[in-house]
């Protein structure tokens, strides 16, 4: 396997995150969180990889997300 970007590694680690989240909620709900983080991730994996711009402002936004529904009071989430 090829040495990951930087970014690449930030992209992973936050996929990583959302998935370890979802593993704290509970059960009857955790597979929406799941299917949502994986929703989210492929309707934005068609943003070309030398658009640093794009990548940097979904990660953020991912992050932003990942705070959000990592909160205890988010008990669950509805997958578009």
């Amino acid at each position: 396997m090829p040495r990951l970007s930087g970014l690449q590694r930030d992209v992973l680690s936050l996929y990583r995150a959302c998935l370890r989240a979802a593993r704290k909620k509970p059960a009857d709900t955790r597979a929406n969180f799941i299917e949502f983080a994986r929703r989210e991730f492929r309707a934005n994996a068609s943003i070309d990889r030398k658009n640093f711009a794009a990548i940097e402002f979904m990660l953020r936004k991912g992050q932003r997300q990942l705070e959000i529904c990592s909160s205890p009071g988010i008990r669950n989430i509805v997958p578009r």
